[in-house]
């Protein structure tokens, strides 16, 4: 992961200084780095890791920090991480600019990578995201979503990142389509499980932690799993207040709706899920051969379940 940091620092710069300010930024507010892990942990099942998995590893970042920074603009976001968003310092229109610099940039690396199914798979993985934020645009305020079309946008929006890149660590050591597909198969129940803890932990989350203010979502009027399954579990007071909040967004009726959430056990329910996409996805890569690598996905799989942040 240096050797990745590295390759990120040196494909970041640009003669333009904004963009360098910003990236970096960007770059050292933290973060998981899960999704170039996965890279690295893919490709590791299947032979020794080498310079090329670096530099994919790293277009994967640039293309999930490139959906960071257009995210905090559409959701008018002032923290992430527990630091200032960069739109919140720099302005709306540098922070998609740049966003679209990271874009461009990661494009850039693939066509030097001179793979056509590295091309082929993330290209359709950004394709697909793009529609995935449209779909969450769309649902703004829609306190009507059911629980299969809140699914479909998280598959779309978040996991599909995560599907891409399990798939690319495969692709690029030339694994069999079925041992590509099983690593799919487990990035997009992985990415599942990880969006469904955060929408828990924006609930419920200690703030310090988490890296941004309690109810974020709901502020911005986004219908999450725990809100979606109290309104429906609530008594009709309660469901009417759950309603009226993903209605208006905003937070003057916070409390009332986390003490709905609370009293249906929102949130034990949608962990509950979280842990059965966590469980079908080490489930599907249990035939491979054991090895560092595949316990470090088992082990990220539990971990995407039961953190605090």
């Amino acid at each position: 992961m240096q050797a990745v940091d590295t390759v990120i620092r040196t494909s970041l710069y640009s003669e333009v200084s904004l963009i360098n300010t910003i990236g970096e930024h960007i770059i050292n507010g933290g973060g998981k780095r899960l999704r170039p892990s996965l890279v690295l942990l893919s490709a590791g099942i299947f032979g020794p890791i080498q310079p090329h998995h670096h530099e994919l590893a790293a277009i994967v970042e640039f293309i999930h920090t490139a959906t960071l920074l257009h995210d905090d603009v559409v959701d008018e976001s002032a923290m992430r991480r527990g630091k200032s968003t960069a739109n919140h310092l720099f302005g709306n229109a540098a922070s998609v600019l740049v966003g679209d610099f990271l874009y461009s940039r990661a494009f850039q690396m693939m066509v030097q990578l001179k793979n056509m199914r590295v091309m082929d798979i993330l290209s359709q993985a950004t394709n697909v995201i793009a529609e995935g934020e449209v779909l969450q645009l769309l649902n703004i305020h829609n306190a009507d979503i059911t629980e299969q079309q809140y699914i479909k946008v998280i598959h779309y929006k978040t996991a599909k990142l995560f599907e891409a890149a399990m798939r690319l660590g495969a692709v690029i050591n030339n694994a069999s389509r079925e041992d590509e597909d099983a690593l799919a198969l487990y990035g997009m129940k992985l990415g599942t499980a990880f969006q469904l803890v955060d929408d828990v932990l924006d609930l419920s989350g200690d703030v310090e932690k988490i890296g941004k203010n309690l109810g974020d979502d709901l502020s911005e009027g986004k219908p999450t799993l725990p809100l979606l399954y109290a309104m429906h579990k609530s008594t009709p007071e309660n469901a009417a207040i759950v309603r009226k909040a993903i209605q208006l967004g905003g937070l003057e009726s916070l409390d009332a709706v986390l003490a709905a959430v609370k009293a249906t056990n929102a949130s034990e329910y949608v962990l509950s899920l979280a842990r059965s996409e966590s469980e079908e996805g080490c489930a599907a890569i249990a035939h491979l051969p054991d090895s560092i690598y595949k316990k470090a996905l088992m082990d990220l799989a539990a971990f995407a379940v039961e953190r605090s942040f």
